[in-house]
């Protein structure tokens, strides 16, 4: 079964060494309220990508058309 964005995101915490907290004050969010989203597994593309910024990541979101493999 696949990770869920709030899995993935503990695991990159993790390696980085940091915390939810520290997560948090860095994306200028309460720890309670990334808390939840971690719960919840509720996170919009935006706050996806400055998630990744601030753990020195990559985000990559798209749809590929599966009849012709193009990429949005």
């Amino acid at each position: 079964m696949p990770l869920t964005f709030g899995e993935k995101i503990k695991v990159l915490i993790g390696r980085r060494g940091l915390s939810i907290t520290d997560l948090a004050k860095k994306t200028g969010q309460s720890p309670q309220n990334m808390s939840n989203k971690m719960k919840r597994d509720n996170f919009s593309e935006k706050e996806l990508k400055e998630i990744a910024d601030v753990l020195n990541c990559t985000f990559k979101a798209k749809f590929v058309l599966n009849d012709t493999g193009e990429e949005i």
